[in-house]
């Protein structure tokens, strides 16, 4: 098994090729990863969801982190890490360009829009459109 590091181009072009990445943020010292449906542009991975646990936590500190990675034959993989910022898309073009990256994928809404159990919805908590200001990536692969 050799194991190398990804160059930059190559980071990109594995966030480009995947939609689902893993999540990680932090709110008082404890962490929560979850799985997210993305896109790629302009340097952001594009997100969409219901307000919850992750909003609220990445409202409190924007500072997160996600992992993509690609699975290969036998024990081959890519895995690309991500340290960025939480920016909630607040305003309707910041919503609709998201939302722009978001739709070139089939199903792109899930999971962001479905929730396991029954919640309220109110007129003050609309879907949250957020996008993740890529701040520094590494990455890297195995091959046989």
């Amino acid at each position: 098994m050799i194991v190398r590091t990804l160059s930059t181009a190559e980071c990109t072009k594995l966030l480009a090729a995947n939609r689902v990445a893993r999540l990680a943020c932090a709110k008082d010292g404890r962490p929560y990863v979850v799985p997210i449906y993305c896109a790629y542009a302009d340097s952001h991975l594009y997100a969409f969801s219901m307000p919850g646990k992750k909003i609220e936590w990445m409202r409190g500190n924007p500072m997160v982190s996600l992992q993509v990675h690609e699975g290969g034959e036998r024990r081959e993989w890519k895995s690309v890490v991500v340290d960025g910022r939480y920016e909630e898309m607040l305003d309707c073009a910041g919503r609709d360009h998201a939302w722009s990256q978001l739709s070139r994928h089939f199903d792109w809404w899930e999971p962001g829009g479905l929730k396991p159990v029954e919640s309220e919805v109110s007129d003050h908590s609309p879907h949250v459109f957020f996008r993740i200001s890529i701040e520094q990536t590494s990455g890297r692969e195995a091959k046989e």
